[in-house]
């Protein structure tokens, strides 16, 4: 079976430019979301350092909330809290 090489290869999302995905809202396909348990956080800030897609919203009170319209579900902030404040709820539950 041959495989198609990287010019054959559809493209799955395109931005025209680097540093443009924050002007769309790239989080409407995710199956799940973080939930952050303020009762556990101790506002490290692990969450939003290893955030790929720079979700993670620092509030005014210091807390972390991710930004829903970007967040893509992945759980690297689930699993990178020390403290499990952050736990991963299938979406629409």
């Amino acid at each position: 079976m041959l495989r198609p090489n990287w010019q054959d290869v559809r493209f799955g999302n395109i931005f025209p430019k680097a540093g443009t995905a924050t002007r769309y809202k790239t989080g409407d396909w995710r199956s799940e979301r973080p939930i952050v348990d303020r009762e556990k956080c101790n506002k490290c800030g692990l969450c939003w350092l290893y955030c790929p897609d720079g979700a993670m919203e620092i509030l005014e009170d210091g807390y972390y909330e991710p930004d829903l319209y970007h967040c893509k579900g992945c759980g690297i902030c689930a699993n990178i809290c020390a403290k499990k404040a952050i736990t991963m709820r299938e979406e629409g539950a």
